[in-house]
């Protein structure tokens, strides 16, 4: 592999790619310093003539995942150098980077990583046809079929492939489709998470950043969203060298690739993911020095801003007017024949599926608040009120629990609106929605934190659930009122999204040549914080704003949108709890509920979505998938819960083989469920184990023993006496069924060494050494889940018994032990009860 990168990226073309590189960031440097001063002239303006949205009525947390981290557990992963299978213990850290390592043990003693996979820009997929679809993109003229993908050798249907355009793909599979489906709902988490990579509290560098991409791109005839829009600003500058350096180097190096189509493939990627590695490390360096440039001419533009203010904004105004004055009636045109039909149109497509997930989130939200006050009320007390806060604190940051939340939004559709307006796809619009949607549910919660431990002084019993109530129906009506204000702003960001870089596609060439004429009416003083440019987007932004308000005004007023009006202003009815909103509870350090801390050893980070392990139990089997909790709660790390389907099986100890017979400890061959694994199974079916058959005497009431009957050796004792009328020969019935027993094992025997000559190239996690033979996995991919499944098999042997009728009932046959077992057995001290090897001597009697 690093033979294919070396050839086709030498030392020359590696040097093209950097010259490539510096290029494209030095034109976006040129922008960047021109709209870092304009960001910086809005950000100023702002804060001296103030304004702004409604005030929120629920509180914001600032640091809600400190001291937490996502999730943790085993899969299997491939790696492309030996292409193997080998099991990976993985950790999702509070910045939602998935780092994996060699086992959980490199883990907990901080050893670095085998590798973090930053998943800004990748899609999380779980279908191999999606894949290769995806990876017919990647070379020209290249069709691949499903089945036809040799280095994807699986022995698990479950797949989580992790794709990426330019960067490297990472594979995964599970053992069942329940572990799937939410091991899928983490990785999508960590790519919504990182793709928001911008934070918006940066007044100055964020939309100075997203404005010179925006306008860049426009310069190069790319109008509309960008899907690629992902991560930090280093990989989103990555992906824009990327964006045409790709095409260039695929044209260039795809026809030289040699081999059958997967390995064409295959080697492309490696190649692809070399050249944006070197990519990012360039546009990484050099993004920071842009930044620290700015940075220092900052102070000295701050001080000339606030001194020539007022000036400023009287030139920006006069200038705009001219502006307007020139585009109006061609913009009005345009706005009254292409844009105003369809903007209804895009409302409701947008509308439809957020006012569900928001609805949803509300959903979710209130479930777990009844939760907290029934089980508050059932268990009593402020401690368990503590625990049960402890778990619905974190419940925005819980994948599994948000997921039904977040596929309402999944469904939005723009078919037949992206061709005519150049929307790339809707994902911009559905990962914006569900960041929202978190957003939204942790305030909530984090509200109904503070109003509880607010009410909760001196109240128990009766009074603490009321506490709840209450608490719980101020908090609901603050998320209407908040979601609705959230909602009704993103609806207005989508539409400008959708309909200003159409509008400005139209206008910009019919006035690109009359623009320049304007620039000589700004001061050479104010030439910094007034761009023409800038000034022409924002009378097309004015043009059509009155439309979008209009429009979303209307919507607002139906019901199934759940949408306040905008005549309904709530003033904040809790002036003292903005105050509270800075100190963070620690629910399980003040009410109780903190156990599972203590038995947390010297972890620190405590996990959001937990496994489901209890703390000093052995490993599972092959190191398997930790599960995810379900929806219906959130459990901790220490609590011992399984799903409902899979009874609790506890492991078997060196105290539970002292208490088994020697020929169950010193079998080593593996059983299949449902199999007795010795005689003792034998007996257990049949019961024949010293019975003594007596027959019933007319003339007595109770049974009499005769010399000719029995004859007891010393230590043996009578288990049960028997009377029946008429005896019927049993020798060769138990016979029979020991021959069936040794049969049975062979044959599994036979049968397991098949079995494990398949899939020989996947390494496989050695047993735990605590666990028994009967639960040895054969394929070494045997899900927690299906453990117990020994019970639930039918006892083969048990109804061949039944079936027969010369099969002897259990009542009427004896076994007598030999003289050697019986001196066995005073030794060690054992009653009738032992259980004789396959090679003793067992004697059956009637």
């Amino acid at each position: 592999m690093g033979d294919v990168v070396s050839t086709h990226l030498d030392e020359g073309r590696r040097e093209v790619i950097s010259a490539h590189t510096r290029q494209v960031m030095a034109e976006f440097g040129k922008v960047y310093e021109q709209q870092y001063a304009v960001a910086l002239f809005n950000s100023v303006r702002f804060e001296i003539e103030g304004g702004g949205s409604a005030q929120s009525q629920l509180l914001h947390r600032k640091d809600p995942l400190q001291d937490k981290s996502i999730f943790s557990g085993d899969l299997f992963q491939y790696l492309e150098e030996n292409k193997k299978w080998r099991n990976r213990f993985i950790y999702v850290a509070d910045s939602y980077n998935i780092s994996y390592y060699e086992n959980k043990l490199a883990h907990d003693r901080g050893l670095h990583p085998k590798g973090v996979i930053n998943c800004a820009g990748y899609k999380a997929l779980t279908s191999m046809d999606e894949y290769l679809e995806l990876l017919n993109s990647c070379l020209p003229d290249t069709k691949a079929k499903a089945g036809n993908s040799p280095f994807l050798k699986c022995a698990s249907s479950y797949l989580l492939i992790l794709w990426h355009p330019y960067a490297r793909h990472h594979y995964f599979y599970v053992r069942t489709e329940k572990e799937q489906k939410k091991w899928l709902a983490v990785f999508q988490d960590c790519v919504r998470h990182t793709n928001n990579g911008l934070s918006e509290e940066n007044k100055v560098l964020t939309p100075a950043f997203t404005d010179s991409v925006r306008l860049y791109r426009q310069a190069k005839g790319h109008y509309g969203t960008w899907d690629m829009m992902c991560g930090d600003p280093p990989r989103i500058l990555a992906n824009l060298v990327m964006e045409t350096l790709h095409q260039e180097l695929r044209a260039l190096i795809g026809p030289r690739l040699k081999g059958k189509l997967q390995q064409r493939q295959r080697d492309w990627m490696l190649i692809s993911d070399a050249v944006y590695r070197q990519v990012l490390a360039q546009t990484r360096v050099q993004y920071e020095g842009l930044v620290q440039t700015c940075e220092a001419k900052r102070p000295r533009l701050d001080a000339s801003l606030r001194t020539d203010m007022d000036q400023i904004i009287t030139s920006k105004e006069h200038i705009s007017g001219r502006i307007r004055a020139l585009v109006h009636l061609r913009a009005e045109q345009l706005l009254r024949s292409n844009v105003q039909p369809y903007i209804t149109s895009i409302l409701e497509a947008l509308m439809e599926p957020a006012s569900r997930g928001f609805s949803e989130v509300r959903e979710v939200l209130f479930r777990e608040m009844v939760e907290v006050s029934k089980n508050t009320l059932n268990d009593g007390g402020k401690e368990a009120l503590g625990k049960h806060m402890e778990k619905i604190s974190m419940l925005a940051f819980h994948p599994v629990k948000m997921q039904s939340c977040y596929e309402k939004m999944e469904q939005l559709s723009l078919e037949g609106l992206q061709q005519r307006f150049e929307v790339s796809s809707p994902s911009v619009f559905i990962q914006r929605a569900q960041i929202l949607m978190r957003e939204q549910m942790d305030n909530a919660v984090y509200t109904f934190e503070q109003l509880l431990h607010q009410s909760l002084e001196g109240q128990s019993g009766e009074q603490l659930y009321k506490v709840i109530q209450r608490c719980q129906d101020r908090v609901l009506k603050k998320y209407d009122y908040d979601s609705s204000t959230v909602r009704k702003k993103f609806f207005r960001e989508a539409l400008l999204q959708v309909i200003i870089p159409y509008m400005l596609k139209q206008l910009y060439p019919v006035y690109s040549t009359e623009l320049p004429k304007f620039k000589e009416l700004i001061f050479e003083d104010f030439s910094r914080f007034i761009l023409v440019e800038n000034m022409f987007e924002e009378v097309v932004l004015q043009s059509v704003t009155k439309d979008i308000m209009m429009a979303v005004k209307e919507a607002a007023v139906q019901r199934k949108h759940n949408l306040y009006r905008d005549s309904i202003v709530l003033t904040n009815s809790d002036p003292n709890l903005h105050l509270l909103g800075e100190n963070p509870i620690d629910w399980a350090q003040q009410y109780g509920g903190g156990e599972e801390q203590a038995g947390l050893g010297n972890r620190k980070r405590r996990q959001v979505v937990s496994m489901i392990v209890p703390e000093g139990m052995a490993p599972l089997p092959y190191g398997s998938c930790l599960e995810v909790p379900g929806v219906e709660e959130i459990p901790e790390e220490n609590e011992a819960q399984m799903s409902e389907e899979v009874p609790e099986k506890p492991l078997r100890t060196l105290e539970y083989l002292h208490q088994q017979p020697l020929s169950a400890t010193k079998s080593t061959a593996p059983k299949e469920p449902g199999s007795p694994d010795s005689v003792d199974g034998i007996r257990e079916l049949i019961n024949p184990v010293l019975e003594i058959v007596l027959p019933l005497s007319e003339e007595a009431d109770d049974p009499v023993l005769t010399n000719g009957m029995v004859h007891l050796e010393e230590g043996q004792e009578i288990k049960a006496i028997t009377t029946v009328t008429e005896v019927l020969p049993g020798d060769t019935a138990v016979e029979r069924a020991i021959q069936e027993l040794d049969i049975a094992v062979e044959e599994d025997d036979g049968e397991r060494l098949v079995e494990c000559t398949v899939d020989s190239d996947v390494e496989l996690v050695p047993p735990s050494a605590y666990s028994s033979p009967r639960h040895h996995d054969d394929s070494g991919f045997q899900s927690p889940t299906n453990e117990h499944r020994e019970e639930e098999e039918t006892q083969p042997l048990k109804e061949e018994l039944r079936a027969g009728e010369e099969t002897v009932d259990p009542e009427q046959v004896m076994v007598t032990l030999g003289q050697e077992d019986n001196e066995s057995n005073d030794e060690m001290g054992e009653t009738k009860e032992d259980i004789a090897e396959d090679d003793s001597d067992v004697v059956s009697e009637i």
